[in-house]
């Protein structure tokens, strides 16, 4: 049974809504790219920290919008598709190993730098799920996990707000441009077919994979959940509708709002000093993974937005929103995304361990 404390506040979730929603629209009203993502965000940022006490969004409603693009992605992950990205993965592999290698680079920079300590800042830069590296933050000795928190939220921002101005830039010369992107309510009734029984099963299969997934922890489990589960009933037949519009920006609503009240600087110790490397260092990632970008749209022959959205270091239900905004191969981006989420979940805390395991064995060796 929830406690009264579990039950947000409607007036303080009406606040929190009628604030996305203004954002969302002075975004469409500037016709700026992925409106209803950067739009909310951005508000709710502003007004959070503004106004904290005012503020609130539970996480099922975020939840709710992983659903929604997990599903989404699920549609795009096709019998051929899997296949294709399956000769892929020698490349996903390579791109991965150099992404990260690169973010080990950057952390050793900015530790010597702030004068943290290298293990902080590291899991801070790793471009894993924000829920993973903090719980491997908080199993780890000697990590400030505020300043953990911080970078990975303030990086992810960075790349949900500078990868659609990079696609949209003469840089990528993205043909979809910023004035293709569909206002709400535009295309209410694209290939959508209405409720009916392929739509209850895959609602209901969806709903449940995600929350059996969070169960047993699997990685990003609402948004992988749906996506997995929503591509093996097409492979076995059963076909999905495409949803409308409307119920896009909805989802990329929900989730703005969310990663917007993530950040609350005032927690913060070394306020500029923190917030400014963190942004100098993500500026940074963003533009190594732009220049592996165009190494990996040469040797697949891939647009340079499907490469960018594809190694791009952050969040795989962002990225996929983008990827579906602006026309880029989603199943490709979804791959190498998932691809990274799982290696970064599997491979990275048990050798993140054993590395550090292994220096301090060394140095009370020497000492």
């Amino acid at each position: 049974m929830k406690s009264a404390t579990d039950v947000p506040d409607p007036l303080k979730l009406a606040i929190t809504l009628m604030t996305a929603l203004a954002g969302g629209g002075i975004f469409m009203i500037l016709n700026l790219p992925v409106p209803w993502l950067l739009g909310p965000m951005i508000a709710t940022l502003i007004g959070s920290n503004l106004r904290k006490q005012y503020y609130t969004w539970p996480s099922p409603l975020r939840n709710t919008g992983m659903i929604i693009v997990g599903y989404t992605i699920g549609l795009s992950l096709t019998a051929p598709a899997l296949r294709e990205m399956a000769g892929q993965l020698p490349s996903m592999l390579l791109m991965t190993g150099l992404l990260l290698l690169f973010c080990a680079g950057i952390a050793v920079i900015v530790s010597r730098i702030s004068g943290m300590n290298y293990k902080t800042i590291l899991l801070g830069s790793i471009p894993g799920g924000l829920t993973q590296m903090i719980v491997l933050a908080e199993e780890s000795e000697n990590v400030n996990l505020t300043v953990v928190t911080v970078i990975q939220v303030v990086r992810l921002m960075m790349i949900i707000i500078g990868v659609p101005l990079l696609i949209f830039s003469p840089l990528v010369g993205n043909s979809s441009g910023i004035g293709s992107v569909v206002p709400v309510g535009m295309e209410l009734t694209a290939g959508w077919t209405g409720i009916d029984s392929n739509f209850l099963i895959f609602a209901a299969a969806c709903t449940f994979c995600a929350i059996a997934g969070q169960k047993v922890r699997f990685p990003t489990a609402y948004l992988l959940g749906p996506a997995l589960i929503t591509s093996g009933l097409q492979i076995s037949g059963l076909q999905g509708p495409v949803l409308p519009a409307i119920l896009l920006n909805a989802a990329q609503l929900m989730i703005g709002v969310f990663v917007g009240m993530l950040l609350d600087p005032r927690k913060l110790n070394n306020k500029l000093l923190t917030l400014s490397l963190a942004i100098g260092s993500s500026v940074v990632l963003i533009g190594g993974a732009y220049l592996m970008s165009l190494g990996f749209a040469y040797i697949d022959a891939v647009s340079v937005s499907t490469a960018i959205l594809s190694l791009a270091p952050g969040g795989m239900d962002q990225m996929s929103l983008i990827a579906h905004e602006v026309g880029a191969d989603l199943p490709t981006v979804a791959g190498y995304q998932l691809f990274r989420t799982f290696f970064i979940f599997f491979a990275v805390p048990p050798l993140f361990k054993l590395i550090f395991r292994e220096k301090k064995r060394g140095a009370t060796l020497t000492g």
